[in-house]
């Protein structure tokens, strides 16, 4: 359970980071769209070795894609309701980065059931790197709008504890499942991150840096992959 604690709050904490980051220190749009881009590259190989393809080994070929297009489904349509409302740099943009964080958060705290730390070190890693860039990108935004860092600051922190909620539910809360539900959950949670790529991760990165965003999304993918093999 340390460990698990341990994973979540050092994921969590990469939002802090990252507010202070766009608050106080410097960041590019490039940098951003290309650090964005990186984590997304990273998401793909976690999404599919540590939540796909485990799942797989206890759902048939049917309802593992019927998990993973449910979740796909339930994403896409609440996150187009969410985006609907967004307000430009305001708290509109907080909520739906909020929004794409839980179901990246449940899976983490779902993929540490019965597992060490090592063992979702891609996953882990990849969220962690999508954080920083995401949370500076954000704050810098709402800061621009006119809000004060004050402001700025607690409404950051008080996502990172809500998503640090959603991996410790995800962890604890669903424990106890066997594991035939626990492979649904995760193959749930991977076509709702999934779907988050497809909307809110590569569109942004592709439009700040442009066409070197394929060597980001690669390079995520090669340190993934790198982690888990390692693990």
């Amino acid at each position: 359970m340390l460990t698990m604690f341990i994973v979540i709050a050092t994921v969590s904490a990469a939002l802090i980071a990252g507010a202070a980051w766009g608050l106080w220190g410097r960041l590019s749009d490039r940098t951003e769209g290309f650090l964005i881009a990186m984590a997304g590259g990273a998401l793909i190989v976690s999404v599919m070795l540590e939540m796909v393809v485990p799942a797989s080994d206890h759902l048939p070929l049917w309802a593992l894609s019927l998990a993973i297009g449910l979740g796909a489904g339930l994403f896409t349509f609440a996150d187009a309701r969410v985006s609907a409302d967004n307000e430009s740099g305001g708290t509109g943009l907080l909520l739906a980065i909020t929004f794409d964080g839980i179901p990246e958060n449940l899976a983490l705290g779902v993929a540490l059931i019965g597992t060490t730390a090592p063992e979702v070190a891609a996953l882990a890693g990849s969220i962690l790197l999508s954080n920083l860039p995401e949370a500076a990108g954000g704050a810098k935004r709402m800061r621009e709008a006119g809000m004060s860092r004050t402001r700025v600051m607690t409404l950051w922190a008080l996502t990172t504890a809500l998503l640090a909620v959603a991996a410790v539910v995800g962890n604890l809360a669903l424990s106890g499942l066997d594991d035939t539900w626990l492979a649904a959950i995760r193959a749930f949670a991977a076509g709702a991150v999934t779907a988050s790529l497809a909307t809110e991760v590569f569109p942004p990165a592709f439009r700040e840096e442009h066409y070197p965003t394929g060597i980001a999304v690669t390079l995520g993918l090669i340190v993934a992959f790198a982690l888990t093999t390692l693990a």
